[in-house]
């Protein structure tokens, strides 16, 4: 056998192994991975001009509820709830802080990793144009320009609030009973009360509200009409 041949086994069994080897890793991680899986987790999509006017239907555990939105009475959070009802943002999520004679809160996103991109999300504060009268609809917000995702419907007269620079953006048109059913044995979170806490539900997302207060309303779905 001619010299040549036996030199080139050693190089093929080479190659083989190092085949074999690579066969056996595992696949570099994907970054955009979990991006797929969640879309929401990229803010910077989803920033749509609302109409004018628009109405937004909450399927609920207890009913559904229909609110009309006016753009003109709060265009910057007309636009962001008009955007993340649209994006499926509120699909799935809990109605987690009711306290009974004043407000019915909710848009904390199921998923704690969508949370953690959007409690950032900040929209400088709209001029208070309408008051929050029972069945209206405002953004919540922690002080000055911080609201991001969550809002709540008054159950009376909230017009206290008004003065806190609370915008309503739209008020609910049918279902106001259902809201009056929403679940609220709980009652409101530390510091105040024993219901849900705030910040767990933003790190756990529905893991943690489902297991510790299951019978919190679920919003299955929000989807949008516009009129004409």
């Amino acid at each position: 056998m001619p010299r040549t041949a036996f030199a080139r086994l050693p190089i093929i069994a080479l190659t083989m192994l190092g085949t074999l080897a690579c066969a056996g890793e595992e696949p570099p991680p994907d970054p955009d991975a979990e991006l797929r899986r969640d879309p929401l987790l990229r803010a910077s999509n989803y920033a749509e001009t609302a109409p004018a006017q628009f109405q937004v239907t909450l399927e609920t555990s207890a009913g559904t509820v229909v609110i009309d939105v006016h753009r003109r009475w709060a265009p910057l959070g007309a636009d962001r709830f008009y955007s993340l009802v649209r994006a499926g943002y509120y699909d799935d999520t809990r109605v987690y802080r009711v306290v009974n004679g004043f407000m019915a809160q909710f848009g904390l996103n199921g998923n704690p990793y969508v949370n953690q991109v959007w409690k950032s999300e900040f929209l400088v504060d709209d001029p208070v144009v309408e008051s929050n009268a029972r069945g209206r609809v405002a953004f919540a917000k922690g002080g000055r320009h911080s609201r991001t995702t969550e809002v709540f419907i008054s159950y009376k007269d909230n017009a206290a609030l008004d003065g806190e620079g609370f915008a309503p953006f739209g008020e609910v048109i049918e279902g106001m009973d259902v809201v009056d059913a929403f679940y609220a044995e709980y009652g409101d979170g530390p510091p105040r009360g024993d219901g849900p806490y705030q910040a767990m539900a933003a790190a756990r997302g529905n893991e943690y509200l489902d297991a510790d207060f299951p019978e919190l309303t679920r919003i299955i779905r929000a989807t949008v009409q516009v009129e004409g």
